[in-house]
């Protein structure tokens, strides 16, 4: 079982960022935007989650009611220190910030969606990926593992091959698995299916951003939460970049518009505490 802890944990103003890593991922591919974001002095945390940096069979011990539960006990933390909380992450990431949104609406003040993953549909994956799920009961389909295919989620060749090292060399806390077991696929797509049929539910202001070309979940997958969200969203389409936007070659945009957002919700609290004596007056 996982023993170490890699979670990042940076302390900075009320402004907080709780940032996810994707399935079978890990917070080292956060960790420019969570730098970055804590540079510009905001509290920024991005936990490790439940089953992961470790082996598959740490992974697979593990579900996606444990992995929503690592992000909502890390919520709980940061709303004891911070006024406000944006949510956000990358891939399945993103789809547990989209749930945590749902679970506790007031605790969430802002998503930051990072090439959100409803299904894999980008240009890279297999075709015959979609038969999984009329196989994944059966004994192949329970022995089956996705894996990580060129070009790893990664346009910028310099970083694909760091990543790649780090993959290859086993270090499942620096890059992740390089297998991710088809038990564990299906625990996000019960999660996906939970969190999807709540997304007209979720009304907090929304970055969303997504690469053109995303090699593993096609622009489809943004357009979906864009026209379900309850809520104002911005959406950021990047224009050289493949799916890990967080470390590709237009991170520092998505940094940029995240600290927007951070912008724009303590901007709209000045307006609400500025605008509550007026109106008690007006009430008297």
């Amino acid at each position: 079982m996982t023993t170490r802890d890699f979670s990042l944990r940076y302390a900075g103003d009320r402004t907080g960022f709780l940032l996810v890593h994707g399935l079978g991922g890990t917070p080292a591919e956060l960790r420019l935007v969570v730098r970055a974001l804590h540079r510009a002095g905001r509290t920024v945390h991005c936990p490790q989650l439940a089953g992961h940096c470790g082996t598959e069979a740490d992974l697979v011990a593990t579900g996606w009611r444990d992995w929503a539960n690592s992000v909502l006990a890390e919520l709980e933390r940061m709303r004891e220190t911070c006024e406000r909380v944006i949510v956000g992450g990358l891939s399945m990431g993103a789809v547990l910030a989209l749930h945590a949104a749902a679970e506790r609406p007031d605790a969430v003040d802002g998503l930051a969606l990072y090439a959100p993953t409803l299904r894999y549909d980008g240009w890279s994956i297999p075709r015959y990926a979609f038969l999984l799920k009329w196989l994944i009961n059966t004994p192949a389909g329970r022995r089956y593992s996705f894996i990580e295919r060129e070009p790893y989620g990664i346009k910028d060749p310099r970083v694909r091959n760091i990543i790649l090292n780090a993959m290859t060399s086993g270090d499942s806390a620096e890059a992740g698995l390089h297998r991710t077991p088809s038990r564990a696929v299906q625990q996000m797509w019960q999660l996906i299916t939970d969190t999807r049929r709540r997304l007209p539910s979720i009304t907090c202001p929304a970055l969303l951003v997504h690469a053109r070309d995303d090699d593993v979940a096609g622009l489809s997958n943004a357009f979906e939460i864009q026209r379900r969200l309850g809520g104002l969203v911005d959406a950021v389409i990047l224009d050289d970049s493949y799916h890990l936007v967080t470390i590709d070659q237009q991170h520092h945009i998505l940094i940029e518009r995240s600290l927007a957002l951070a912008a724009r919700l303590e901007i709209s609290a000045r307006r609400h505490r500025r605008a509550a004596p007026m109106r008690a007056v007006a009430a008297q």
